[in-house]
């Protein structure tokens, strides 16, 4: 089985893979790793249950809410000058910040990861279907269209 951080970097370095990712994040508000997770799964040849999905999902809607997004938010708020405030302070605390949001995104794996832990392997399902059964329980969901780019460029 190979680890979803090991799969996620790889994935991700992919052509368009983090283009198609940074539009479900910031266009349709979703989680990328939570469906990244989803994603992940079907590839080991896991499915998820609807009770494993909805915990990562609780999971990931609090650690996104709470941790990625305010430092998604400082990130980007460092890259643009700011008077009286020195840019190479500015930028330095910026890749700080960068690296923090970076080690919560692999927190957030790891912990997912673990749930994955107790699904059967079965039938796999396709990484579409496991993208439309975990967005399903995001809210707002993502557009079948979103999650079928990102589908077709994992």
């Amino acid at each position: 089985m190979t680890l979803f951080w090991d799969w996620a970097l790889g994935i991700y370095a992919k052509p368009g893979v983090a283009e198609a990712c940074l539009d479900l994040q910031d266009k349709d508000q979703q989680c990328t790793v939570y469906l990244l997770w989803a994603a992940w799964a079907s590839d080991q040849g896991l499915v998820l249950s609807q009770d494993g999905l909805v915990t990562g999902q609780a999971l990931a809607s609090q650690w996104e809410r709470e941790v990625l997004q305010p430092l998604r938010h400082a990130r980007r708020h460092l890259k643009s000058a700011i008077e009286a405030m020195p840019d190479p302070a500015r930028e330095a605390l910026r890749e700080q910040v960068k690296a923090a949001e970076l080690l919560a995104e692999k927190t957030l794996i790891e912990a997912l990861a673990r749930l994955a832990g107790n699904a059967p392997s079965a039938a796999a399902e396709t990484r579409f279907q496991a993208l439309v059964r975990a967005g399903a329980l995001w809210s707002p969901p993502p557009t079948k269209d979103a999650l079928s780019v990102l589908s077709q460029r994992l």
